[in-house]
């Protein structure tokens, strides 16, 4: 009885991963609308991997008002002239600003697009490295519309490089986040999105302030998500696995950078990124370690409860893989490993930015350094 009362909090996390993938928003198949939906593009140094998105945003269905909107952002590699060749004149091409002071890249990219947008109802952001299924996009905006949200973040497929450390983003909200007490709460810290692709309703994004409101943050996608409810609007998570992939990283390389310029700002101090590390690691890592010992100890009854809570772990990542289109076996047995990556990824992330070396498709991050 002991041993079943001191492994509920493993139970208790893995059910409540598979409540939310029950309760998780997704996106209807086949979905039309007749409002004015704009297609937002920033694009940097894209060359080499636009092409498929162009592609898939020329071929989406089921919107009868729809624009494409493409803004090269100060790229070096021709990415321009890479729009112009796939789409012509069918995707309305920009030229981007230098960033003012205080703004970083991809938010003023952003508000430029969305002030190009005109009077469009819906403004949709994608990443270049998201390919759209034909009928995504107006099933995002059907979703918007069902969750009565102003902001909608539908969480693309992963692929490419990562497959230890990728799929914790969607695991670990809905581990440990409650989707619908999120949506109803009011509270901005009570918050989750992803930038790949987000869905947001025009009026709900100016009042928040827009882009111009995050201007100057790192991870920009959860700073509006915040924004939108300080301003009094709701948003709400959408699994978008059945609609988009998105191929973040080709090499663990890439992924170790972008996860570099970005980790630091996830939890608000160092401290709170030790306190994180400190409990997933006690969770998800010391369970296999303890019963590995235990066994060369010759104490298997122990054994057996640590193996317990390793294996309702590995529930939970399966559950999370389940809902949001990851693999399903045998990555979940690799958890812990996960979780090691993760922390290490973690303290690189805060060295680079105690040293001012974070930088992203060569343009330094601001951010301040005490």
């Amino acid at each position: 009885m002991i041993g079943l009362i001191a492994l509920l909090p493993w139970l208790a996390l893995a059910a409540h991963a598979a409540v939310n993938a029950v309760l998780l928003r997704r996106p209807p198949r086949g979905a039309t609308t007749a409002e004015r939906v704009a297609v937002l593009l920033p694009l940097r140094d894209e060359a080499h991997r636009v092409t498929p998105c162009l592609r898939a945003l020329l071929a989406q269905t089921g919107v009868a008002r729809l624009e494409v909107i493409a803004l090269d952002d100060g790229s070096s590699d021709g990415t321009a002239e890479v729009v112009r060749a796939v789409a012509g004149d069918r995707i309305r091409l920009l030229t981007g600003a230098a960033p003012p002071p205080g703004w970083l890249g991809k938010p003023y990219a952003c508000a430029q697009l969305a002030d190009a947008a005109g009077d469009a109802d819906v403004l949709v952001f994608v990443d270049a490295d998201v390919v759209l299924a034909p009928d995504a996009v107006a099933g995002a905006v059907a979703a918007l519309r069902a969750a009565e949200a102003q902001l909608l973040s539908p969480y693309p497929r992963i692929t490419g490089a990562g497959r230890l450390v990728q799929p914790l983003l969607q695991w670990s909200w809905l581990t440990f986040l409650p989707l619908r007490a999120m949506e109803r709460s009011s509270r901005p810290s009570l918050a989750a999105a992803g930038g790949q692709w987000l869905v947001a309703d025009r009026a709900g994004y100016q009042r928040a302030g827009g882009h111009a409101a995050v201007r100057g943050e790192v991870l920009e996608d959860i700073a509006l998500a915040r924004a939108v409810k300080r301003a009094g609007g709701r948003i709400a998570l959408a699994d978008g696995s059945r609609l988009a992939d998105c191929r973040m990283y080709a090499s663990w390389r890439e992924l170790s950078d972008g996860y570099a310029k970005s980790l630091w700002a996830s939890f608000g101090s160092p401290a709170g990124a030790a306190t994180v590390v400190l409990l997933l690691t006690l969770l998800y890592v010391a369970p296999p370690v303890a019963a590995a010992g235990f066994l060369a100890a010759g104490r298997p009854h122990a054994a057996l409860w640590c193996g317990c809570a390793y294996l309702s772990g590995v529930a939970g990542r399966a559950v999370s893989a389940a809902a949001t289109g990851g693999r399903i076996w045998p990555d979940p047995l690799a958890h812990p490993l996960s979780i090691v990556a993760f922390a290490a990824l973690v303290g690189r992330s805060f060295v680079r930015r105690r040293r001012g070396l974070l930088s992203w498709r060569g343009r330094p991050l601001i951010g301040d350094l005490s």
